[in-house]
């Protein structure tokens, strides 16, 4: 056990002590990895007078050498490279520490624990659990889990020492929440004015209605199959549809098999289905292959691996992999390639002499993304074929709760007290799929089969203990993939939004009649009822992983696009428009959730993310962004009315812009009030995670920016020359842009991912100038109509 004897080490410093105080001159020659250990290095040139001497010192961050001493120019001198040392009124020891790993993992950590005691001689012997978000704090001194030695018999903890700032600090944070809070609540607020407003302006609207003028552009596309046969050793397409078509085995059979569970390499447990739909999406950029579902693939993959080398399915970008398709020789129509085609006539790897260049490169090129991606792919379906990813056999009594395939268990020679289970380990799976075969040709009786794979399951709950995914959750989890609502919703969503739009179009041209009236309810509900099936969803997914839907960036996106709707839904009762309005925008969020750069799949979180504070923090600054859009859209909306504007319908479009106003400055007050909360929360969440505050990383820097501009928004309307309706709906267009900065800007160009190559870059570049370019034309329009009907 390690014992910290009454002190603490902290920084990095070179430390000097002359004797006596003089005039000298150090300057550091060098700073290396010296031969000794992992430990750093520095050269330190001493001078006095004309007397030069090199002084080489070993130590660093966390080192603790003893003084070295040499005379130069008749004084004597004393030096050390390393932490300073400070005393602790008390001493800890180290009892135990427990790294945690997801089930069959060896470096995926859930969580990591030091088991400690405290001895001090004041206030008694006490022991305690130091791990992620749980820390020690002791006479104002706080330890935090920060990492562990490679071996995992040393801790590594970072202190501390604050006494009073911590409670001072907190009750400050909540009284700005009690303070932000009351700006929504309070009677006499801003929010409570804009309500007795907003009633007003309904009661003096009477039988106008609020209106949206705008076109929905709905993008499709298809894909077609390639069916040009470019290599001897591939099948034409009618010869594979022919034995596809004859060999497949049917829906009711393979999705039996996609009920098992498999231990996927990060650890998470998950159904057959889930990671057939996973593969078959990372292979080809699409849900099903011909006619045939994720669990017929897969299962055809484990029965006929040779077929699916010469199957085109791994898939290639239009005109970026043209390198690729000429290297492997294809054409450059072909969107798909086989697995054969990227062996030679020797079954070498043509990829491989470009591979070492592509990943070595800090900032790879888009041709080397290409390489990078294709060799992904490539790997992913050799490892499926070769059976590397069916772990589906649980070793008994493993500590790591390690699951594997037939072929670890025979390589790995793992040893098992049950002879029977060993056995069946070697040779049920393969015995299932011989029996499968055989059922096939014996008339569609596969009795045999399902006894087989029935006792497959039956070795999972045996020998599963507690990884073993229940009955409930593997249902609920085929369900999620097979229905996979979320991808669905954007269009429902869109579809919806765009009808309803259309009545409120006619509607500002005729008086309201009772079939206006009823469609426009009709929608409503439709809607509310993609509104509910949004919930299920996220409920669905939170079961599922067993943590917030919130935790990476598809998740925040589909949780965006719920508390959007939400606002949508609360905001809407009081103006049709906002409404329908709030169901396109929604669309669009879910729409951007299933660009090809998001993975929808469900993964394992974090240790510093396992925590309560997940749900609190990320929750409610990431659904700040729900408003802040429904802000920017109804900015959208109040310019384009303006356009809209004649000398006909001028009292009636005033209206529908004033109301917009109000309902959008409630919108952005919302979110500013969350958004605020959220950040200092966050501050919160890493103070019991690192100690700190604030570090000024990009994000929170990007966030406090956001938090100022919005601010300034919210009150343009105390400065004279800004108090106007149309300056107030251009700023909070104007405004989302430090939102987009904040939540994808910080990603590519900040956080170290603006090396996906500049081919990205200034794909952002076109779409940036593209949006400024439009806000600027509809702002001059809409400012000349605002002039001439608008302007008070």
């Amino acid at each position: 056990p390690l014992v910290l004897r009454s002190r603490y080490i902290i920084g990095n410093q070179a430390i000097v002590f002359p004797k006596p105080v003089i005039k000298g001159v150090f300057d550091v020659v060098k700073k290396s990895k010296l031969l000794k250990g992992d430990e750093d290095g520095i050269a330190l040139k001493v001078r006095v007078n004309n007397d030069v001497q090199t002084i080489k010192l070993l130590g660093g961050k966390g080192a603790n050498n003893p003084f070295k001493q040499i005379q130069v120019g008749g004084l004597e001198f004393s030096f050390k490279y390393g932490s300073k040392l400070l005393e602790l009124p008390f001493d800890i020891k180290l009892n135990d520490f427990i790294a945690e790993r997801y089930p069959g993992t060896k470096n995926s950590y859930s969580s990591f624990e030091s088991k400690v005691t405290v001895y001090d001689p004041k206030q008694g012997d006490f022991d305690f659990h130091i791990y992620m978000n749980n820390i020690l704090n002791h006479r104002g001194y706080r330890f935090f889990q920060s990492s562990f030695d490679p071996d995992e018999k040393g801790t590594i903890l970072s202190v501390n020492h604050d006494f009073w700032g911590t409670g001072f600090t907190y009750l400050g944070y909540f009284l700005l929440y009690l303070g932000l809070m009351a700006i929504l609540f309070s009677k006499h607020a801003r929010m409570e004015v804009l309500r007795v407003q907003l009633q007003k302006l309904k009661r003096k609207k009477a039988k106008l209605l609020s209106i949206l003028f705008g076109t929905v552009s709905l993008l499709s596309w298809s894909q077609t199959h390639d069916s040009t046969n470019h290599s001897m050793i591939r099948p034409t397409k009618a010869q594979i549809d022919s034995i596809l078509t004859t060999n497949i085995t049917p829906v009711s059979e393979s999705n039996l098999f996609g009920e098992l569970v498999i231990q996927d390499t990060d650890g998470r447990m998950k159904p057959v289905n889930t990671y057939a739909s996973e593969l078959l999406r990372k292979l080809s950029k699409k849900d099903s292959y011909e006619n045939f579902d994720a669990n017929q693939v897969f299962l055809s993959m484990q029965e006929s691996p040779q077929l699916w080398y010469n199957i085109p399915i791994i898939y290639l970008k239009a005109k970026k992999a043209d390198t690729i398709r000429s290297l492997i020789g294809i054409e450059r129509s072909s969107k798909y390639a086989a697995l054969a085609d990227f062996l030679d006539s020797d079954f070498n790897y043509k990829l491989g002499p470009y591979l070492e260049e592509a990943y070595s490169a800090q900032i790879p090129t888009a041709i080397q993304k290409e390489f990078k991606e294709a060799d992904q792919r490539v790997s992913l379906l050799f490892n499926t074929l070769e059976g590397n990813a069916l772990k589906l056999f649980p070793v008994p009594d493993d500590t790591n709760n390690t699951w594997v395939t037939s072929r670890d268990f025979v390589r790995q020679q793992i040893q098992v007290e049950d002879s029977l289970y060993a056995n069946f380990v070697k040779t049920g799976f393969v015995a299932y799929l011989a029996t499968l075969q055989n059922d096939k040709r014996q008339n569609g009786d596969y009795a045999a089969s399902r006894q087989l794979l029935e006792a497959i399951k039956q070795s999972q709950r045996n020998y599963g203990g507690d990884t073993m995914l229940s009955d409930k959750k593997i249902e609920t989890e085929i369900l999620y993939n097979k229905y996979d609502i979320f991808k669905k919703l954007f269009s429902w969503y869109m579809y919806a939004s765009a009808l309803m739009f259309i009545f409120l179009i006619v509607q500002i041209f005729k008086d309201r009649n009772r079939c206006l009236d009823g469609s426009i309810k009709v929608f409503k509900y439709i809607i509310l009822l993609f509104f509910g099936l949004h919930t299920l969803g996220l409920i669905s997914r939170w079961y599922i992983s067993g943590h917030a839907p919130w935790s990476d960036a598809y998740e925040s996106m589909i949780y965006v696009a719920w508390a959007t709707m939400a606002f949508g839904v609360m905001l809407g009762k009081k103006s049709d428009l906002t409404f329908a309005s709030t169901a396109f925008v929604t669309a669009m969020i879910l729409m951007i959730a299933h660009w090809n750069w998001m993975d929808p799949s469900i993964g394992n979180l974090q240790p510093v993310l396992n925590s309560y504070w997940l749900m609190i923090h990320v929750a409610i600054i990431v659904g700040s962004y729900g408003p802040f859009t429904l802000g920017m859209i109804l900015g959208v909306i109040s310019l384009l009315l303006m356009i809209m504007t004649n000398s006909k319908n001028s009292a009636k479009m005033k209206l529908n812009v004033k109301e917009l106003t109000i309902i959008n400055e409630m919108a952005l007050t919302v979110a500013l009030v969350m958004f605020t909360i959220g950040n200092f929360l966050g501050g919160m969440w890493a103070n019991e995670s690192w100690g700190r505050y604030w570090g000024w990383d990009p994000k929170e820097t990007w966030a406090l920016i956001s938090i100022m501009v919005y601010a300034f928004v919210i009150h343009m309307r105390l400065i004279p020359g800004l108090r106007s309706r149309f300056g107030f709906n251009l700023a909070s267009i104007l405004a989302f842009a430090s939102i987009m900065m904040t939540y994808f800007g910080v990603n590519f160009y900040l956080a170290g991912l603006h090396s996906y190559a500049k081919d990205d870059q200034e794909i952002s570049i076109t779409y940036i100038l593209t949006a400024l370019s439009i806000v600027a034309v509809l702002s001059v329009l809409a400012y000349a109509k605002y002039k001439k009907y608008h302007k008070a």
